[in-house]
């Protein structure tokens, strides 16, 4: 039987995908859970030992398991790359400026901007403080998130981890070191903060 010859890069992005997998607070069983996959079958990505994960379609589906964008992946995976190029220990490149067009927008479409009227989640964020909302993505754990119930009322809280059943978060009318539980079945929407802005 041939022996696996483990892949540099590969391996880099297994170890950035099991990186994503940890900050969203999920177990290799559960992020395998979301993509119809087993936990030795995600293992198997996070251990470099499925070169599938090269594939941008493959990226992108456990990723999104994970709350995350391939960016986020991609990000994680060169770091090290970035740092070893500023040693010396690999080619450099002189880049290029970024010039926006005449048609670049201050915010991307689908991103909402929501002012935060009570100190529920103080210090991470007081009243007056504008939260712009990405609700395409899912939050990270210590990510500020937005979550929209069935009863017409939005909760905005610090996301802390979930399950099958539930969400758990911090933050509320105890602070942040209340931890509560939101029941799935009462939400609508989820959405990530993606960064405070103060006016």
């Amino acid at each position: 039987m041939a022996r696996f010859d483990a892949d540099p890069q590969l391996n880099r992005l297994g170890e950035a995908l099991a990186a994503l997998r940890r900050e969203a607070g999920l177990s290799q069983a559960e992020a395998g859970s979301r993509v119809a996959m087993t936990s030795q079958g995600w293992g198997l990505y996070e251990s470099g030992r499925r070169p599938g994960l090269f594939r941008p379609d493959v990226q992108r589906r456990l990723t999104t398991a994970l709350g995350a964008t391939t960016e986020d992946l991609s990000r994680r995976a060169l770091g090290p790359i970035a740092a070893e190029e500023q040693a010396g220990d690999g080619v450099r490149s002189g880049g290029r400026s970024f010039q926006p067009g005449p048609t670049a927008s201050p915010r991307p479409a689908g991103r909402e901007r929501i002012p935060l009227t009570n100190d529920d989640l103080a210090p991470w964020a007081a009243s007056g403080v504008i939260l712009e909302v990405d609700p395409e993505r899912w939050p990270r754990k210590d990510q500020g998130c937005v979550i929209d119930l069935a009863d017409g009322r939005r909760l905005i809280r610090l996301y802390d981890g979930a399950d099958a059943e539930s969400l758990f978060v911090r933050g509320g009318p105890a602070g942040l070191q209340a931890r509560s539980v939101v029941p799935r079945s009462d939400i609508s929407r989820v959405a990530a903060v993606l960064s405070r802005i103060d006016e």
